[in-house]
């Protein structure tokens, strides 16, 4: 199969002619533009009016949070600092620094300048042995033991099982006290089902009934089919009423007399 019938139609691939938007990434509406309201992150492109703000509430409300008239203010100060006037102070006359004293020639002794200045031989000290190492005990060839290939506790090697022959203990158990000694009750018989074939086991469990409906059905005697009314015409029925209020007007039939 060539690379030819892979495509259909005339449409193959090509380097674009011109920019793609979606080629490149933009952050999108992530960024908003800065508000021309308020003084915080005001846009400095928009004209931004004079901002007052309300100040701070005082910890103190009495009346001495103020330095009130017993500070005076200079004359020389003003609400854009000092004037700028040339002022000049009363003081007494500086001390004279003390000038350098340079040495002399006579103060130099380039003869002891030694190793730093001249050529010298190698020199050799003949001092005393360091108590470092007159404490230093060296191990010799018997303070090293190589670990043993016996037991269980070997290193590198591999340990066969281990068997240990100790005494039995007679604290703590019924050799001390004969009454602990386990009687023929105290054994368990395992069941041979275990080890043999299991027979069947019966269970003796109640009579359980068949499921069905135990609601109670009504018999033909539950049934009236002459007072039914749905399904043949209806004898008219008539009712002694009920019972007047005395406070009622009685009827008056004749008019006339």
């Amino acid at each position: 199969m060539s690379v030819i019938d892979v495509w259909v139609g005339s449409w193959r691939p090509h380097r674009p002619r011109g920019p793609i938007a979606a080629l490149y990434s933009s952050p999108g509406p992530r960024y908003a533009l800065p508000g021309a309201t308020g003084q915080n992150n005001h846009d400095p492109r928009k004209l931004k009016g004079p901002a007052f703000s309300f100040g701070t509430r005082h910890r103190q409300f009495s009346s001495d949070c103020s330095p009130g008239p017993g500070y005076l203010v200079p004359s020389n100060i003003t609400r854009q600092g000092r004037d700028g006037t040339p002022a000049y102070s009363v003081y007494s006359r500086p001390k004279d620094p003390q000038l350098f004293q340079t040495p002399g020639p006579g103060r130099y002794s380039p003869e002891k300048a030694g190793k730093t200045a001249y050529y010298s031989a190698p020199a050799y000290s003949l001092s005393a042995r360091s108590k470092g190492f007159r404490n230093d005990q060296t191990p010799g060839p018997a303070a090293y033991m190589l670990p043993s290939v016996l037991g269980p506790h070997t290193v590198n090697k591999t340990s066969a099982p281990n068997f240990s022959l100790t005494g039995r203990s007679k604290i703590g158990s019924f050799h001390e006290d004969l009454q602990k000694t386990p009687g023929p009750g105290t054994y368990r018989v395992v069941d041979p089902a275990v080890y043999r074939h299991k027979p069947p086991h019966y269970s003796m469990t109640g009579r359980n009934s068949m499921p069905g409906d135990t609601t109670l059905k009504p018999g033909p005697g539950a049934h009236h089919p002459e007072q039914v009314t749905f399904t043949r015409n209806k004898a008219p029925s008539f009712s002694f009423g009920i019972r007047h209020s005395e406070f009622i007007a009685p009827l008056i039939v004749n008019v006339s007399e």
